[in-house]
């Protein structure tokens, strides 16, 4: 199996920083943290004495965000989140760029690991603090705008087609009302947006940009009350930069009276046709009703369907097969099995105890270094005084430089042990909590609740000829458990099935 790939991201701000916090000493301790996860560092982005007040236009961070979106780069680590932006605009826009390709955020100082199910919870915060900015700054200006199209004034952006703003008045364009009517004329002989766009496009005629008029945008002009001589206003908003408009209540909307180019009923006849085309096409989607669908492989590598019919987890390649309700049983035999197995205090207590020792030692290393240091100073200075001559103070400085270079290299390796250990404990914690609650309320829980929770402590569930592997995310063992318990099952269950 692949590596992941990341890169690790350094910024100090100023010369001094530079100096003082060693760039290189965090770069150790994120490559420590890499190499704990198995991953791959792909790339290191490096922005020394760079203000942390913008950084989203610096040349690192648009080659970072390229790598991101290519996907040379798959997670990003960082010392803290202040190192990667202490705007916090730019850092919600960073969290909302990363959630969007699916990317991976890493925190050390804050143990943030969104590659791991508690670590995503992360995204969760960060989106609901982003929408509360974004509703914060859409209410304010909100609030002008019915009382602007109250008033018939332009809200922003052109026109309609077939109409031009003149002197802050909509008024009928005679150079695109003709061709507006037209749209009308054709679809009511035709009742086709395509073929009413392909004749618009035969005659010549063209939109606005001068490009070829298509179904959707035929069908946009033909929904527009405007030329029925009602103009709308205030009734979309924005869903996010990128993202589609929707529709406001319709008792925000406000309609303003504006010059018609075709009657009331010309535009009635032809949206009552686009109506009913539309109720004969929507059809309504079959929810998922299957706990494990989607997360379920066969030994083979690919991935297993159920068939509507026979209810069965089956691999089109090899034909490999399990029925969804067996399955199921299984599944839950192995949550009350391992949480049966695994004591969640005593591991989370020993791993406490573990984090706890390191810490100390930790610490410890700090003040020994700094000790170290002191004295290399104290016998700098006692040569520059004379009272120590150069061999002498070669002969005293040289095991103490040493000393400090072998702890330099060591401190960062502990801060990453540490990193490890406190984020794989707040992960195992919780996934073990969310396994808890899927066995113990099973009987209470709604299907989305068991889904969702199913999706956050499942790492993978593979069916082989005579076996099921089945993996917990991130519990110690988790990759070796499953496969003796279940071989008499799966045997009845292929032989009966």
């Amino acid at each position: 199996m692949e590596k992941k790939k990341v890169g690790i991201w350094i910024r100090v701000s100023t010369d001094f920083q530079v100096k003082e916090e060693s760039p290189e000493h965090h770069e150790q301790r994120a490559r420590y943290y890499t190499k704990a996860k198995d991953w791959h560092v792909a790339e290191v982005y490096r922005l020394d004495a760079i203000s942390g007040k913008t950084v989203m236009e610096h040349p690192e961070t648009q080659r970072m965000l390229k790598d991101i979106r290519s996907g040379r780069i798959s997670g990003l680590v960082f010392s803290k989140l202040a190192r990667l932006a202490r705007n916090t605009r730019e850092l919600l826009e960073f969290a909302e760029i990363f959630r969007i390709e699916g990317a991976d955020l890493i925190s050390l100082a804050e143990q943030i690991d969104t590659s791991t199910p508690a670590g995503r919870l992360f995204f969760t915060m960060i989106s609901a603090m982003a929408q509360w900015e974004r509703e914060e700054i859409s209410s304010r200006v909100a609030a002008s705008v019915p009382i602007r199209a109250e008033m018939g004034k332009p809200l922003g952006g052109q026109a309609i087609f077939g109409y031009k703003w003149d002197n802050k008045q909509l008024v009928i364009d005679d150079k695109e009302a003709s061709i507006r009517k037209l749209i009308y004329e054709i679809f009511l002989e035709c009742q086709r947006k395509k073929t009413t766009a392909d004749r618009l496009n035969t005659l010549g005629h063209r939109t606005r940009n001068g490009s070829m008029f298509s179904d959707t945008t035929v069908e946009r002009l033909l929904r527009d009350t405007t030329a029925k001589g009602i103009r709308l206003a205030n009734y979309t908003k924005s869903t996010g930069e990128g993202k589609q408009w929707v529709a406001k209540p319709k008792e925000e909307w406000v309609q303003i009276s504006c010059p018609a180019i075709i009657d009331e009923e010309l535009w009635h006849e032809c949206n009552t046709i686009l109506n009913e085309q539309k109720q004969k096409r929507t059809k309504i989607g079959r929810k998922s009703e299957y706990l494990l669908a989607g997360m379920v492989k066969c030994h083979c590598g690919n991935p297993m369907y159920i068939l509507s019919t026979a209810k069965k987890f089956t691999c089109k390649a090899c034909k490999n097969s399990i029925r969804e309700a067996v399955m199921n049983e299984i599944y839950q035999q192995h949550l009350k099995q391992y949480l049966g197995e695994i004591n969640p205090k005593m591991f989370i207590e020993e791993i406490e105890a573990e984090l706890k020792q390191q810490e100390v030692l930790l610490s410890s290393t700090i003040k020994k270094l700094a000790q170290l240091r002191k004295k290399m100073d104290d016998l700098v200075n006692l040569r520059l005084n004379g009272e120590l001559n150069k061999e002498h103070l070669a002969k005293l400085y040289k095991p103490l430089e040493e000393q400090v270079n072998q702890l330099d290299e060591s401190i960062p390796k502990l801060q990453a042990d540490i990193d490890y250990k406190r984020i794989q404990m707040n992960s195992s914690d919780y996934v073990l909590s969310e396994a808890k609650a899927l066995y113990t309320e099973w009987t209470d829980m709604q299907f989305s609740q068991k889904r969702t929770i199913a999706e956050t402590v499942t790492e993978y569930i593979t069916i082989g000829e005579d076996t099921i592997n089945i993996a917990l995310a991130y519990l110690p063992g988790s990759t070796q458990t499953s496969q003796h318990n279940f071989r008499v099952v799966l045997i009845y269950v292929l032989v009966h099935s």
